[in-house]
């Protein structure tokens, strides 16, 4: 597919079947992912994927009790059937930074913004953008600080690893639920885009 046509088909998926995802796609989306920019070459991004229900339920009981599943707007977002998530380690970075080549003694105010979040998500959409050329929909949704202790008791995650967000994966149902999010058309181009100056 070319990369216009992935870009105009660019939807998030909120409703999947139940029909597997192959391993070679599954590969195919991870290893692109790794191909993500990465500030200072540190590639410290890491993916933990989980294909197939027993491993996907495992997310779910971790991250969305069931007793908060009947009001849970996307019903169909659990039968995806691939999960990625997507984790930062700002250690790697610091440490980095601090080699020879960068020489970042002093790491206080450095940083204008963690790129090691901002890595992960080039991660993410390099993932989403290979499902989406392989003829498979998917959702970037994000794992939020009530169930992340869970999370990481379920996968055995280290404390230096932060998910910034995990991708779903799957074939989309024909009927898809839109999002309860405020209807946005979002800015104008003229608006947006500042030529020169602001």
């Amino acid at each position: 597919m070319e990369l216009q046509e992935v870009l105009r088909r660019r939807r998030m998926t909120r409703n999947f079947t139940r029909e597997p995802v192959a391993a070679e796609d599954v590969d195919a989306i991870v290893a692109n992912a790794r191909r993500a920019p990465s500030a200072g070459n540190t590639r410290a991004t890491e993916f933990l994927v989980l294909h197939g229900p027993g491993a996907t339920q495992r997310f779910w009981d971790a991250t969305l009790p069931t007793s908060k599943r009947g009001d849970f707007p996307w019903p169909g977002l659990l039968e995806a059937p691939v999960l990625i998530v997507f984790l930062a380690n700002e250690t790697a970075y610091r440490e980095r930074y601090a080699e020879p080549d960068k020489g970042v003694t002093d790491q206080a105010d450095f940083w204008p913004v963690p790129y090691w979040y901002v890595d992960a998500g080039f991660a993410a959409m390099l993932a989403q953008l290979t499902a989406l050329d392989r003829g498979l929909g998917c959702l970037f949704f994000g794992i939020f600080p009530p169930r992340l202790a869970a999370f990481r008791e379920a996968f055995g995650v280290p404390d230096a690893y932060v998910p910034v967000g995990a991708v779903a994966v799957g074939h989309p149902a024909a009927v898809q639920r839109r999002s309860r999010s405020l209807d946005r058309s979002g800015a104008s181009f003229e608006d947006v885009v500042h030529r020169g100056s602001w």
